[in-house]
């Protein structure tokens, strides 16, 4: 029996890794935002200049399909693992 007990309600289970997951997605959107102004602002001025505004572009893009990949992961890892405690189970 694993620490969270046989008996722990799955719809709570199931909030709390999804809660888990939520501020997962939170710490990567403020990681990235962190990387992409140390790798991209200069110099702060009223206006971002097209070299600048390309660099946050491209590193945006970059990290929505990186995000999207991590997502995807999480979501075969959550099937894969509730498949496995099906079979388990029976």
């Amino acid at each position: 029996m694993d620490s969270k007990g046989a008996t722990a309600d799955p719809q709570l289970q199931q909030f709390i890794e999804i809660e888990s997951q939520k501020q997962r997605f939170q710490q990567l959107v403020h990681q990235m935002t962190e990387v992409c102004w140390e790798k991209c602002m200069d110099k702060p001025g009223p206006k971002l200049d097209s070299r600048t505004e390309a660099c946050f572009v491209n590193c945006v893009e970059r990290f929505i399909d990186t995000s999207q990949f991590i997502l995807n992961r999480l979501e075969q890892t959550q099937r894969s693992r509730g498949s496995f405690s099906e079979t388990m189970s029976d």
